[in-house]
């Protein structure tokens, strides 16, 4: 009987650390909700100090290419972005110090290469919409594509960051059928979301 139960717990032990090598587990819920609290800010800037309103003309039609609103909605949407990418890397480093792990390895790499050929897929397109005038289409988009990243790199890490993949992709669906509401939905999807996934993420894992 012992015999069976040491097996046994071997099995659990070499399963345990196969999950281990093949699953980036170095996210941080603090990451997710620093990162929601910038898309909030971000949300808030767009909408009271730069006046972006997805709606009438610039939803329907062309403007002019590289007309100021575009470039000032591209700026602030590009530092948003970076900023949670800056955090998220700094997160996860940090956790990897901390456990005496390396941050860049095979899995991580396949993550980042999952996550990102539709990102920036999604992005070359949101640019192009954005130089033609369509700026309405922006915020559901990078809703859209941005789930599909996290979907497929939800494979090589925690199955919570593809459930949220799921949840920015529906969010974004859900924007381009109510253009005049997708900034709100934009900031409950970046924002929001982010937020709610931190702190069941801390709380699962880390606290």
């Amino acid at each position: 009987m012992k015999e069976e139960q040491d097996y046994i717990r071997d099995i659990t032990e070499i399963r345990s650390m196969m999950e281990r090598s093949s699953k980036f587990r170095l996210l941080s819920g603090w990451a997710g909700i620093t990162a929601g609290v910038m898309a909030l800010i971000g949300a808030f800037v767009a909408y009271y100090i730069l006046d972006f309103n997805p709606t009438g003309e610039l939803q329907i039609s062309g403007i002019t290419p590289l007309n100021p609103l575009a470039v000032k909605v591209l700026l602030l949407a590009t530092i948003v972005l970076v900023s949670a990418l800056a955090v998220t890397f700094y997160f996860s480093y940090r956790k990897a110090t901390e456990r005496g792990e390396k941050i860049w390895t095979p899995i991580t790499r396949r993550l980042l290469t999952s996550m990102f050929i539709p990102m920036v897929t999604g992005g070359v397109l949101i640019f192009a919409l954005l130089l033609n005038g369509f700026i309405g289409l922006a915020a559901p988009l990078t809703l859209i594509f941005y789930g599909i990243g996290l979907f497929a790199a939800g494979s090589h890490t925690l199955a919570e960051v593809r459930f949220l993949g799921l949840v920015e992709i529906v969010l974004g669906l859900l924007a381009t059928f109510l253009v005049e509401y997708s900034l709100f939905i934009w900031a409950a999807g970046f924002g929001l979301a982010h937020i709610v996934y931190g702190i069941y993420i801390y709380i699962k894992y880390e606290k």
